[in-house]
Order: structure tokens, then C-alpha cells, then sequence
């Protein structure tokens, strides 16, 4: 059996975890427009009958004007290391960025194969998907380039084969049926933040987390109690809304995922608070800057 590790990194908003719940045809990584929404390394397992591949989607690389930019920048860095393969995902509807430029002279040190995954080729022309090809070739010299539409799951199936050719042959690390190591409470608080991030676009700034308090199960029905944490006042108002408006649509939106995932009819019980309001000295806050 082949067996190997893959890291996708790129910068953020370039379809990383889109390409990655497209391979495993399942919803594991959380997708939003906002840069920042990943905020840990995701670990995704794709099985076949001759394969096992363990991805790990990494936070966007992006400019660290915030505290949480340089740690997320930490982890993805940290996730393109001991890895048998790089994905590096760049947008094919923008030119190559100076972010673009310092995540190649990272990544490249690792003297590890770097695919360029050349995503969102379905906004492209024929004649522009070739020219972008073209351009990253004499860019630097890639083990490969891939255009892929990771939205579309357009050319994943050609990813999925080369990427095969350059693993080698191994004892799987997985049960056949592990998709993943992420706990069950760590993917609803992902799925949870993933809509406070989606419906409240840049209103938000990153400084919000969720927590899980407490999860009952019965028979019938999960009951969730969660917390949506932030820095101030301000931001609270924004994910309560006017009249518990936006609260409400947050709720609604994040049930209707966590009941898919977990394949049952769910409770849920969201409050919101700021750090005034919550564990002052919880470590997790301390890490995403909402607590100096």
C-alpha cells in the first residue's frame, strides 16, 4: 500500500480547505471568506484500496499584524515540515503576491516536493489556465503544476493520481474508516465559528473563539450549551444582532452542520460572551490575543 503525508499551505482565502473536503468528500475543515477562519492544523485521512494519505490543512499564511497571524502563521509553518509533500495553493484568478513569494522561500527550504496547486481554474479561460502554468514554471521549478477547481472538484481526480506516484510503499497509521483525529467537541466548535465568521464577514475581527461547555446526549437528541468569546463589547452586539437576529441566524445555520455531523437531531444553545464575562485566565484565549 502506498502510504505518505501531505501539507497544504498556502496564503489565506485560496481554497486550502475546499481542495481537502473535496478529497475526502466529506466536510472536515471549516470554509469562510475571512482570512483566519482555520485556525489549527486539520488532520484529514483519504483512504482507497491501495492508499493512505494524511493531509494536514494548515491556517492561510498571512501578513501578522495581529498576535493570532503570528501564531497561526507558526502552526502552518510548523504543519509543512516532516511531511512527505507540499501542496502550496495559490488563487489562479490573482498574480503571484509578495506573501505568495516569502511561503515559497519557507517552504522550499524544507527540500521537500512542492506541488503548485493552481486553484479556482473554473473563473479561468483555456488560454489563461496555459499562460498561468507558463508563468509559475519559470516562477520556480515545481515537481509539479496542478490547476485544479477544488469548488467544482474539477482535476482533483488528476491530483489524487500524481500525487500517488510519489509516495511510496507503507504500513497504513489509520483504521479504514478514520477520516480524521479531530475530537467531536473541537468539529462542532470549528462549525460553530465558521458561521459566526461567515455571516458576519469583516464586521468580526479575529479575535473570537468558541468554546463548548457542555454536551448531553440522549437517545433522541444532542443538547449543546457553547460559548462564542470575544475581545469587547462592541463585537458582542455584532453576533447578537438587533433583536438576537444574528445569534438566532448563527444557531440555526451551525445546527443544521453539527446534526449532519453527528447524524442526529441537536439542541443548540449558543451564548456570548467577553473575556470580562468568561475565564480570565483560560490559556486559549491567551494564545488567540483576546486576553493580553
Amino acid at each position: 500500500m502506498k502510504v505518505g503525508f501531505v501539507s497544504i499551505v498556502g496564503s489565506p482565502n485560496t481554497g486550502k480547505s475546499t481542495l481537502l473536503n473535496n478529497i475526502l468528500n466529506k466536510k472536515l475543515s471549516i470554509v469562510s471568506n475571512v482570512p483566519g477562519t482555520t485556525r489549527k492544523n486539520i488532520l484529514g485521512i483519504y483512504h482507497d484500496e491501495e492508499t493512505e494519505i494524511t493531509y494536514t490543512d494548515t491556517p492561510g499564511i498571512g501578513k501578522t499584524k495581529y498576535k493570532i497571524n503570528k501564531l497561526l502563521n507558526k502552526a502552518a509553518y510548523n504543519g509543512a515540515k516532516d511531511t512527505d509533500l507540499i501542496y502550496f495553493v495559490v488563487d489562479g484568478n490573482k498574480n503571484f503576491r509578495n506573501q505568495d513569494e516569502k511561503i515559497l522561500n519557507r517552504i522550499k527550504e524544507n527540500n521537500i516536493p512542492i506541488f503548485l496547486i493552481l486553484n479556482k481554474i473554473d473563473k479561468l479561460k483555456k488560454d489563461e489556465i496555459y499562460n498561468k502554468i507558463k508563468y509559475y514554471s519559470e516562477k520556480y521549478k515545481f515537481d509539479e503544476i496542478i490547476p485544479v477547481s477544488a469548488l467544482k472538484n474539477d482535476n482533483t481526480d488528476t491530483l489524487l493520481k500524481v500525487t500517488k506516484e510519489y509516495l511510496e510503499e507503507g504500513t497504513p497509521f489509520f483504521e479504514n474508516d478514520q477520516i480524521t483525529t479531530q475530537s467531536e467537541k473541537s468539529m462542532i466548535e470549528d462549525r460553530i465559528l465558521e458561521k459566526a465568521l461567515q455571516l458576519t464577514k469583516e464586521e468580526v475581527p479575529h479575535t473570537i473563539t468558541v468554546f463548548i461547555e457542555q454536551i448531553k446526549k440522549d437517545k433522541k437528541i444532542v443538547t449543546i450549551h457553547a460559548q462564542i468569546v470575544v475581545d469587547r463589547e462592541s463585537v458582542k452586539k455584532i453576533i447578537i444582532g438587533k433583536n438576537g437576529q444574528m445569534i438566532k441566524e448563527i444557531g440555526i445555520k451551525a445546527r443544521k452542520d453539527i446534526e449532519e455531523l453527528l447524524n442526529k437531531k441537536v439542541n443548540l444553545q449558543l451564548f456570548v460572551k467577553t473575556k470580562e464575562g468568561w475565564r480570565d485566565n483560560d490559556s486559549n484565549l491567551k494564545e488567540l490575543g483576546i486576553i493580553e
